[in-house]
């Protein structure tokens, strides 16, 4: 089920690691089982699929790392029962839309598939964000911050989307962790790391690694996984 499984260390000092894969579900059998299901039977098909993708990629991952213990889902953050890591998820979004999407690529004789993402530390809660989608400077404008929107403003198109892209991915990676509602997690400033991330190759490293001052939080970009982890 699993593909494609890509394992990063990111702090062996707190043994914070995370792994990224691709999960696919056999030309077959998703065509036997979206032939007379409407789009949100689908999606949530494929919403059942990201759930036991995810924790078979943490599984993978405590395999990896010689670690045997069993997820504690009773409260947020998620931790693991015996050894207390802290356990962080996501996977790219589902919705009807991307579901009709998946179903013209099942007529196409293409194999869908979704990314999902895991990151394990045991210092502290952390989260971790994969998107392929772009975001929408529209969508910027109506919950950035506005000392963000004043930077993003002023920078050449291909930066500005980026830059919003990644600043998404920060905001929903201490979303995870603080439990703020998504208003108020996207509403928070964090301009002061703009240029931080423009300022470096990000598509060209293979890891990049900030320290946000104000939150004493480090932030990790693996663009090729096309991932943020906050920790």
């Amino acid at each position: 089920m699993l593909h494609d499984i890509l394992y990063t260390q990111l702090d062996p000092m707190t043994m914070t690691w995370c792994a990224t894969a691709k999960v696919r579900a056999s030309h077959c059998d998703i065509k036997k089982t979206t032939t007379c299901l409407a789009a949100p039977q689908i999606a949530y098909n494929q919403r059942q699929q990201q759930r036991a993708g995810v924790r078979l990629l943490l599984q993978a991952l405590l395999k990896r790392l010689d670690i045997v213990d069993r997820l504690d889902e009773s409260n947020f953050p998620y931790r693991l029962t015996h050894s207390q890591y802290y356990v962080c998820f996501s996977h790219t979004n589902c919705n009807n839309k991307n579901a009709t999407r998946m179903l013209n690529d099942i007529e196409k004789s293409d194999i869908p598939y979704v990314k999902v993402a895991v990151v394990i530390s045991r210092h502290r809660a952390s989260g971790i964000d994969i998107e392929v989608n772009a975001v929408k400077w529209q969508v910027a404008k109506r919950f950035y911050h506005p000392k963000e929107l004043a930077i993003l403003q002023a920078l050449p198109m291909i930066q500005r989307n980026s830059a919003i892209r990644w600043l998404w991915q920060i905001k929903e990676s201490f979303i995870k962790i603080h439990q703020y509602t998504l208003a108020q997690g996207l509403g928070m400033d964090y301009s002061a790391i703009i240029y931080d991330l423009l300022n470096q190759p990000i598509e060209t490293l293979p890891l990049l690694t900030l320290t946000d001052d104000k939150t004493n939080y480090q932030i990790s970009v693996i663009s090729s996984q096309q991932t943020v982890i906050v920790y």
